[in-house]
């Protein structure tokens, strides 16, 4: 499988008011590849590194030291990296950030959306076609000369998507996207997110911090205090419990629920993570039950 991104061993500290460099690094020493076409969820507490993490992959935050590859290209912070180099990296790994109000330059839907195609210096024609593929996309073609202003949380972020979408990269990185919606705007994005990388196979990189959005993920990373603490697929990962307590984070509910009752002497899996089949394992254990207190 090809890979669309690599970091080895890169590691990243903020500057004092003073620029110069703190003593405890933000990231340490990290080295992951995500192949191109994989859905990958990045937890962690807060400040654990996961958003300078995903600045990093990006561009708007430089490593320190390490190596960064982006579509084959290696970038080494040690040397200048150039406006050009940075651009190049921005046309292929696009960024969705967690307030769509600072995404948003256009007061019109579709003259937002054109926004980053037009400083790619792409033709008209081809602009329009874009931006209505854009929109179609997210679901939001309707709102196409709708004010962005007066558009819903949620509305506005998938906006937000469909201005990154136009500009087509390979790979687009959420922010903690979902953060400041409500639960009809958290769906709404997660139904988006899931239909670029299933329908049009864009590799999607998740910051988020509620669990149960990366357990619809291909893959989880946790990274705690600048470190890689878990790499592997959700049920592996939401499967301890008691580890990812102590780093400040908790697994799906169902999982927490059949952990429980595990504990109590059921015998029930502890890697469920999805509430469905959670239901059914415990409509399963609750018959069995009846049929037990029956047969007494």
């Amino acid at each position: 499988m090809r890979k669309i991104i690599e970091t080895k061993n890169i590691s990243f500290s903020y500057k004092d008011e003073c620029g110069e460099i703190s003593g405890i690094p933000a990231l340490s020493d990290i080295s992951v590849s995500i192949d191109a076409g994989e859905y990958v969820a990045v937890l962690g507490h807060n400040g654990s590194g996961k958003s300078t993490f995903a600045k990093l992959l990006n561009l708007i935050l430089i490593a320190n030291s390490g190596t960064l590859i982006i579509d084959g290209k290696q970038i080494n912070p040690k040397e200048d990296i150039t406006d050009d180099e940075i651009f190049d990296v921005r046309k292929k790994v696009g960024m969705v950030f967690q307030n769509p109000d600072n995404q948003i330059v256009a007061t019109i839907v579709e003259e937002d959306v054109a926004f980053g195609p037009e400083n790619l210096g792409i033709e008209p024609l081809e602009i329009r076609k874009r931006v209505d593929e854009a929109l179609d996309c997210v679901g939001m073609r309707e709102y196409l000369h709708h004010s962005t202003h007066g558009l819903s949380g949620g509305q506005k972020q998938r906006i937000a998507i469909a201005g990154v979408i136009a500009m087509k990269p390979k790979c687009i990185i959420f922010d903690e996207s979902t953060a400041m919606l409500d639960p009809l705007g958290r769906k709404e994005v997660m139904k988006t997110i899931e239909r670029l990388n299933r329908e049009e196979n864009i590799t999607i990189i998740h910051i988020t911090h509620y669990m149960e959005e990366a357990a619809k993920a291909d893959r989880v990373i946790i990274i705690n205090d600048g470190h890689v603490f878990m790499d592997s697929t959700p049920k592996e990962i939401f499967s301890h419990v008691k580890e990812l307590s102590d780093v400040g984070l908790e697994s799906p509910q169902a999982t927490q629920i059949l952990h429980r009752l595990s504990e109590l002497g059921y015998d029930v899996p502890r890697n469920c993570i999805d509430p469905d089949e959670c239901v059914d394992i415990i409509c399963k254990l609750m018959e069995q039950k009846r049929n037990k207190n029956v047969q007494t």
